[in-house]
């Protein structure tokens, strides 16, 4: 007995008994590098006859149709080993055949049709189609040059089925679409969208090529958010409203209290300046009463002040977003560095979200609020 179980544990490790009794066992089945969900529940005795094998639902659909095999190799099998065994020989095999069944390629008219779309819409809008005709990527420009691509994933059943389509948008996009629609109804609802989002691209654009972008460092179009560097280690986080875009957009300061609670002050104080009719940037200027760091004078490296625990600027994709509120230190830090760096130490303590230490660097007082995200 001890040696069949032994046996069992070498071919079936992750399948483990539940129970004393051992007449429970739960775990997986492994087949062509993939685990399977199973549970396999044992009469008293222990017999393989009277026993009930609960699948997952993926084991079970990859089973379909060899059930009753399934039932007469648990009806026949000596001992729980035997079986699995068995049942992994059944497994391979259905993971075989389900890989070797052939797809059936769409009708010749499929293919002709969609070429005639192409052909109808513009060879020149065409970046990328695949063997399979069911991968297809097209361009477009907007009204102030820019290119813009949409990836359209074709159903076996189009265009009788609506397409999927991908793109690079801060806001969602979905086709209008009959059995009648085409390629060129959606490159039409495509520009329609380009257009509807001009304005924003445009305030994204002035953005980061006038002023230095701290995050993200390779913006995409969809993306509405910019971490503005301001200097003296400080920086403003913008989230822009892609249907308002000239509006006033929700701002976050980072850096050391004595250098962003006077802009704070400043925006409040100022808010009633906020001209729609003017640029974002121009606006934000005028209410911060600031310049905005210039691209053209300065460096990147002058305002990517390197952490001061890790030595690093980026960790992670997070960049150092806490400052040492000494105004004769100003060491930034990233927050998970400082937070550990902060627990280590016994004369930190902590209230709630908030830790209470000393800066690594100029041991005066510094606090750490968590955010939303555990470091």
């Amino acid at each position: 007995m001890a040696e069949t179980e032994a046996s069992l544990l070498r071919q079936c490790p992750l399948l483990l008994p539940q129970n004393r009794a051992k007449t429970v066992y739960e775990g997986f089945i492994s087949a062509q590098g993939r685990d399977f969900h199973l549970r396999i529940l044992l009469p008293k005795d222990l017999q393989l006859r009277n026993a009930r094998l609960l699948c997952s639902w993926q084991l079970r659909t990859i089973l379909n149709g060899y059930h009753q095999v399934v039932q007469q190799r648990m009806q026949h099998s000596p001992d729980l080993m035997s079986f699995m065994m068995e049942l992994k020989m059944v497994l391979e095999v259905a993971l075989k055949n389900k890989q070797e069944l052939p797809v059936l390629p769409p009708p010749p008219q499929y293919y002709s049709s969609l070429i005639e779309e192409i052909g109808a819409l513009g060879w020149d809008k065409l970046v990328y189609v695949d063997t399979g005709f069911s991968t297809i990527k097209l361009k477009a420009e907007d009204a102030s040059g820019r290119e813009h691509l949409i990836t359209v994933k074709l159903k076996a059943k189009y265009p009788a089925e609506s397409p999927d389509c991908i793109v690079d948008f801060p806001v969602s996009f979905s086709v209008s679409w009959t059995p009648q629609s085409s390629l060129i109804s959606i490159h039409s609802q495509f520009l329609a969208a380009l257009e509807s989002l001009k304005a924003f691209w445009d305030v994204m654009d002035e953005i980061d090529e006038k002023t230095w972008v701290l995050e993200p460092e390779r913006p995409t179009r969809g993306a509405t958010a910019r971490r503005i560097a301001l200097g003296n280690n400080a920086s403003i986080n913008i989230e822009v409203d892609p249907r308002h875009p000239t509006m006033l957009p929700e701002c976050c300061f980072l850096g050391a209290d004595h250098v962003i609670k006077p802009l704070g002050i400043k925006l409040s104080r100022n808010i009633h300046l906020w001209d729609p009719e003017n640029s974002l940037l121009q606006n934000l200027k005028d209410v911060l009463e600031i310049d905005f760091p210039a691209r053209a004078i300065l460096e990147k490296s002058d305002f990517s002040m390197d952490c001061g625990i890790c030595y690093a600027y980026q960790l992670d994709g997070a960049i150092p977003d806490h400052v040492c509120d000494n105004s004769q230190c100003g060491q930034s830090f990233h927050q998970i560095c400082l937070y550990e760096w902060l627990r280590g130490l016994l004369t930190s303590r902590q209230s709630f979200n908030i830790i209470f230490g000393e800066c690594p660097y100029c041991s005066k007082p510094i606090t750490l609020k968590m955010s939303g995200r555990k470091p």
